[in-house]
């Protein structure tokens, strides 16, 4: 199956590099390209990408506001939101806005194809070097203007892997840590971010650092 993107960017060359990597591989296809973010939502509910490849700052609407309405409008298309800065403020609101990761604009292209093809799965995405800061500052220090999500409708376990999500373990350190199935902390993942009603894996991140879930680290 060849995945489907759109690629959002303002300048033209940027969006000339992605399409030339992204149609060099053979399950990977540029649909439309946009040059602002109200662009991007227009081609994203009328292409229905797997994919949209996002910059944060654009004109008429930001990569920001075109993410947050991609997600409310029910579209099943992942947000990958890329920039050439490293963290800011921007890292967080973008993953509340509903996007699926986060990477820098000079990464590799073979880490790109990768993170569009993780992305597309439905696996959340953030740069290395980005993860750590935006867990342990710009999450305690950049509130939601909207109220998280409730966790009264979770089961201990569910809150237990809520808060081992938060940390960042993936489903089979989840199994370790709690001795169970890979199996089965995945039917708990999805539970949980069914009954949170979060679109992927880094906004129970986001939900577990709300709720003081998790301890910002120590430097």
């Amino acid at each position: 199956m060849t995945l489907r993107v759109v690629v959002a960017d303002d300048q033209v060359l940027v969006r000339t590099g992605f399409r030339m990597i992204i149609d060099a591989r053979d399950d990977l296809e540029v649909v439309g390209e946009a040059s602002d973010g109200r662009e991007a939502v227009r081609l994203t509910r009328e292409l229905s990408p797997d994919v949209v490849l996002m910059d944060v700052r654009m004109p008429v609407v930001d990569g920001i506001e075109a993410t947050r309405q991609i997600a409310e409008c029910g579209s099943p298309a992942r947000v990958l939101v890329l920039t050439t800065w490293d963290v800011d403020a921007h890292v967080v609101a973008a993953l509340r806005a509903g996007a699926s990761g986060f990477l820098l604009k000079d990464i590799r292209p073979s880490e790109l194809v990768d993170a569009i093809r993780l992305t597309a799965r439905g696996d959340a995405l953030l740069a290395p070097t980005v993860l750590s800061r935006v867990l342990d500052r710009f999450l305690r220090t950049t509130p939601d203007p909207a109220p998280p999500p409730s966790l009264q409708d979770l089961s201990g376990r569910e809150r237990e892997v809520l808060t081992l999500i938060g940390q960042a373990l993936s489903n089979a350190e989840i199994a370790e840590r709690l001795r169970l199935s890979e199996a089965t902390v995945k039917n708990h993942v999805t539970a949980v971010l069914r009954k949170l009603g979060l679109r992927h894996r880094v906004q129970a991140v986001v939900a577990a650092y709300d709720h003081g879930l998790v301890r910002p680290r120590r430097p």
